[in-house]
């Protein structure tokens, strides 16, 4: 039998939940059988099928150089031929550790893990044990991994604690999370007058790019970094997807806001399993050996995946323009997609900062989770199917962003716009 996605997907259904490894790769949202990927190459990918695409998912950021970087392919063959994995220190560890302290300022030590929702997990866990504290405040439609802890029911009710949102997480597990409005302090404000003394953290997305993408509103982060510090919390920037994207030293600096911990994950892996949390000095010798707050794991800093990353970060810190070069094709790309629907004066709405954005089918202005919930899906789905049918991967979600990298060429951008015009038309 030929492989093809079709039949991949049947049999995997079989011995896996859903037939994916990760909920959205499923495409039940957009009504599709998932396509099942065969190899990347610079802003292209292909399926088992033969069908070639434009890859607007970019493995949901990391892929920041495109697919099957030269540097970053030497660089893991080099770590594979040394060793897969020792569970022991490595040189590579350091220099990760080291790479990431000179790129982001806030951060002055750095542990790696495994993935993004290790890395949130760690930091949550960390700014309770330097607090003393356990309530931690989160927003609506902002994403935080699957920890049982930030697994609660988006849009819960301002001042309510946490819902849990998955079936097998105890209520007790969410109970110290509350939710927020995501751009509204008033919401954040409103949650410490009711819990005085009580709130470890504030962890968010700076910009919200799980609920499609959603920016900060002018002055909000900052008023966030203002209330933690009049309330002694900790702010925690969840970087996993704008680390390293929107600039060297990320959406802090992007933005010019210094938060006390930071995650991120996978595009310090150069795509690899990989995720790390880092911070204040005195926050992060807290941790395990040599403070209270235990955090380990086996395959954490990985020989293989710091050599992708190192190879990876060392290109995005030693190329001057290159975050001047991708926002710039980002402003134009982003710019003319707004401009085309405004012009055939669709229900849509273009946010987008840098390399990353995304397509609301919506008239409400997207500013958060609630205005975010009105786009039409359905819509959204008739959308994807013309792009995918014309060879262009996006998200099969509506709620997902749109990554560039620098190997999308001028061609390409094009092209997609040309059948965005087409769907409309």
């Amino acid at each position: 039998m030929m492989i093809s996605s079709e039949n991949l997907f049947h049999r995997a259904k079989e011995c896996i939940p859903g037939g994916v490894n990760s909920p959205v790769r499923a495409f039940g949202s957009v009504g599709m059988t998932p396509r099942f990927i065969r190899k990347g190459l610079g802003d292209r990918v292909w399926d088992v099928d033969g069908r070639e695409y434009i890859d607007y998912i970019c493995s949901w950021g990391p892929m920041i150089l495109g697919h099957s970087h030269p540097a970053v392919i030497e660089a893991v063959g080099k770590a594979v031929s040394d060793g897969l994995s020792f569970g022991a220190a490595t040189e590579r560890e350091v220099e990760m550790a080291e790479l990431i302290c000179s790129m982001v300022p806030s951060i002055e030590m750095v542990r790696m893990v495994n993935s993004g929702t290790e890395a949130v997990m760690s930091a949550i866990r960390l700014a309770r044990g330097y607090t003393g504290r356990d309530k931690i405040i989160k927003f609506s439609g902002c994403y935080h991994g699957h920890c049982d802890a930030m697994l609660v029911k988006a849009g819960s009710g301002l001042m309510t604690q946490g819902i849990p949102g998955s079936a097998g997480v105890p209520e007790a597990c969410s109970r110290d999370t509350l939710c927020a409005v995501y751009n509204d302090l008033e919401s954040v404000e409103a949650l410490f007058e009711a819990n005085p003394g009580e709130i470890a953290a504030v962890i968010v997305e700076p910009v919200g790019a799980n609920m499609g993408v959603v920016l900060p509103a002018d002055g909000f982060l900052e008023s966030l970094r203002s209330v933690c510090d009049r309330h002694g919390s900790l702010l925690i920037f969840d970087e996993v997807i704008t680390g390293f994207r929107l600039a060297p030293d990320g959406a802090q600096g992007y933005y010019h806001v210094c938060p006390d911990l930071s995650t991120f994950g996978k595009i310090i892996g150069g795509g690899m399993p990989v995720g790390a949390y880092g911070g204040r000095r005195d926050i992060m010798e807290r941790v395990a050996p040599c403070g209270p707050v235990y955090q380990a794991g086996t395959l954490s800093g990985n020989p293989v995946a710091m050599a992708a990353g190192l190879a990876q970060l060392r290109i995005l810190k030693d190329s001057p323009d290159f975050y001047g070069k991708l926002n710039k094709t980002g402003d134009s790309f982003f710019g003319e997609l707004k401009q085309l629907v405004q012009q055939e004066r669709i229900p849509c709405q273009v946010n987008h900062v840098g390399s990353l954005g995304c397509l609301f089918f919506t008239e409400q202005l997207v500013r958060d989770y609630a205005s975010a919930q009105t786009s039409d899906t359905d819509r959204y789905t008739a959308y994807f199917r013309h792009m995918i049918d014309r060879g262009i991967l996006l998200a099969p979600s509506q709620f997902e962003a749109v990554f560039l990298s620098c190997a999308h060429c001028d061609a390409d951008l094009d092209r997609t716009l040309e059948a965005v015009r087409d769907f409309f038309r």
